[in-house]
């Protein structure tokens, strides 16, 4: 198998921003069987999946590859899956969206989307491989196509706050903030804990950088939520990085609603100096 070179730069971005999009994994056998839309467990260690010796039994092909990819081992991994499929008579959509995301973590990103249209070949109804096939797109800077992907999962799976934050990620990127801020309220509504299950909020501030309008938009979200501390918290960021509208946060119907929360309150008093590069 062939994985190109990235440049240094590039590999930290893919990395920083691999931990913050919400790849779904299918609620597979061995993984204690995760709804679909929800990321799975990470899978047990061949001990841990068998502690006693006299109830031991051979590791499935499925089970190895599941090992393999907990050890990021993906070349191994997909070895195993693929023998995993041969077995299945490659009609088990799961272990195709498996297969897909050993591929993504390789950065074989047409071998991904290869897998996951199987997956959709044989299971039409199944929304996870439909963000994923999104996620490919968006690590590739395709950001349109990754939203026609999101937005089908979204069709098929409404209630998926992932699905609404991975959708809002790449509005983000497209500079559409209203979208983007929209998508984010709905998966904050949906799951309050999105940011902190998949510790995308400091992921997020690391992949965007420097943009003072993302976290005035990011702030709004959280103030109209009522998430104070949150809210406060980003609204500094983008003083930090230069946003300098003061009237436009004074008069903002979201940040009107926690004008007198006292963090709110000394932030505006006391305002940080923007942060020059």
């Amino acid at each position: 198998m062939r994985i190109e070179n990235l440049a240094q730069p590039a590999m930290k971005m893919f990395i920083a921003t691999l931990l913050f999009l919400c790849l779904c994994i299918p609620g597979a056998r061995t993984l204690s069987g995760a709804q679909e839309g929800q990321s799975a467990p990470p899978p047990a260690t061949a001990d841990q999946a068998h502690p006693s010796p006299a109830k031991s039994r051979p590791l499935s092909f499925e089970e190895r590859g599941d090992i393999y990819m907990a050890r990021k081992s993906y070349e191994d991994a997909v070895d195993y899956y693929y023998r995993a499929l041969k077995q299945a008579h490659f009609a088990d959509a799961a272990l195709w969206d498996k297969l897909g995301m050993a591929y993504i973590h390789l950065q074989n990103f047409r071998a991904a989307r290869k897998a996951y249209g199987q997956a959709l070949h044989y299971r039409k109804d199944y929304s996870v491989p439909l963000n994923n096939i999104g996620t490919t797109y968006y690590y590739q800077g395709k950001y349109g196509k990754s939203v026609k992907y999101y937005q089908r999962a979204l069709k098929l799976n409404p209630e998926s706050a992932s699905y609404h934050l991975n959708l809002g990620v790449s509005y983000l990127h497209m500079k559409k903030y209203n979208e983007s801020v929209e998508e984010y309220r709905t998966a904050l509504t949906l799951d309050p804990n999105i940011f902190g299950e998949r510790s995308a909020f400091g992921t997020t501030i690391e992949v965007r950088g420097a943009d003072p309008e993302y976290y005035f938009y990011l702030a709004k979200v959280f103030a109209s939520l009522g998430r104070v501390d949150e809210a406060v918290h980003s609204l500094r960021r983008a003083l930090e990085d230069g946003f300098k509208d003061r009237k436009r946060i004074l008069n903002d119907p979201d940040f009107v609603k926690i004008s007198q929360e006292p963090a709110y309150v000394e932030l505006m008093n006391n305002p940080p100096v923007g942060i020059k590069d």
